[in-house]
């Protein structure tokens, strides 16, 4: 293993580390010989990713024993669907990939989750590896077992849950990454701070976080949850601070906006919508926007209350007459907060008014 590096172990229903360090990508079949024995893997990337490190990740696996294919698909979240997750699945028919063989997702969380649902329904379950080469997908996608696909009705609406066998995240994967998108994963990051530690947060204000740390501190707060509650029966549910709203936004965008900018709005809207309640109090929202705007986030966009409340009433979290909100009581601590559905176009319409 090469120095410097950080690895945190999670427990779940399958076991595995996730290793975080500079210059991993020419160590990945060194780091997987360890787990699994030697077999042809295909990488499944996109079009952004694969011209800038499909081959240093087909020559250190093939350096280690293992043979590699790869699959390239169109980069986007409108590839995120139906047609290309079938795709996937003949690719790896055709090439007559068996049950001992192994998946690896190279690429932001569209890349991590389109595969690992692929994984998980081909022969039934084959082994993947998560190596994420965004911010967004080292901190939250990669992490957790979370797989999908969207739906016209909306966003991850399709999937499973399943876990990986490795999670190998080169945070110099980071340096190739447009401001834009670099941004986009500090909407994640932010948002941990925000759910657990307000410390956190005043680190990443005072811009004396290193990256790797970054990266661990994210991935041991999702960890902890992860371990506590894997399917998402109730504290996992935390985890979605921002993203009721943000899945609707980002459908009425027509996905022009990234994840990680519906996930800003959408966690000022959350903090609006806590203080309007008096869950927290007055100042939250704002202090909330500057932090996402010191990181050149959106805190905005035009979104009627109809269209929030439709992608709403359209998403997995929802239970019967009932939706469960995540909203901050304070920096540091969110609360689970049921609303009835009947109420929640004028609770929206208050929000963003």
């Amino acid at each position: 293993m090469m120095k410097n590096t950080k690895t945190v172990a999670v427990k779940a229903s399958g076991n595995y580390d996730i290793t975080i360090g500079k210059g991993l990508l020419s160590n990945v079949g060194e780091i997987l010989k360890g787990i699994k024995k030697p077999c042809r893997t295909v990488i499944v990337t996109d079009s952004n990713v694969d011209p800038l490190y499909s081959d240093a990740v087909i020559e250190s696996l093939e350096k280690a024993g293992y043979s590699a294919d790869k699959y390239v698909f169109a980069a986007g979240e409108k590839s995120k669907n139906a047609a290309t997750f079938v795709e996937i699945l003949e690719f790896l028919a055709s090439e007559k990939i068996t049950r001992s063989d192994l998946l690896v997702a190279l690429g932001g969380g569209v890349v991590g989750d389109i595969t690992g649902f692929a994984a998980s329904c081909y022969l039934r379950g084959i082994d993947f590896v998560q190596i994420p080469t965004t911010l967004l997908a080292a901190v939250d996608s990669s992490v957790g077992g979370k797989t999908a696909i969207d739906l016209k009705a909306g966003k991850n609406l399709a999937g499973a849950f399943y876990q990986p066998i490795a999670v190998i995240c080169d945070t110099d994967t980071f340096e190739t990454l447009p401001e834009k998108e670099v941004a986009c994963g500090y909407a994640e990051v932010i948002k941990y701070g925000i759910l657990f530690e307000k410390e956190f947060c005043d680190s990443l204000m005072s811009g004396k976080c290193d990256i790797d740390e970054i990266v661990e501190k994210c991935v041991i707060f999702k960890r902890d949850i992860v371990e506590r509650d894997e399917f998402d029966n109730g504290e996992r549910k935390l985890l979605n601070l921002g993203h009721t709203a943000a899945h609707g936004i980002e459908k009425v965008s027509g996905y022009s906006l990234t994840h990680g900018q519906a996930v800003a709005v959408g966690t000022v809207i959350a903090t609006k919508i806590a203080e309007n309640f008096g869950i927290c109090k007055e100042g939250t929202y704002r202090e909330v926007e500057k932090m996402l705007e010191e990181f050149n986030l959106p805190t905005k966009y035009d979104i009627t209350a109809e269209e929030l409340c439709e992608a709403a009433l359209s998403d997995k979290k929802r239970q019967s007459s009932k939706l469960t909100l995540v909203l901050p009581e304070k920096i540091g601590k969110c609360v689970l907060y049921d609303v009835d559905v009947e109420n929640l176009k004028d609770i929206f319409s208050k929000a963003i008014g």
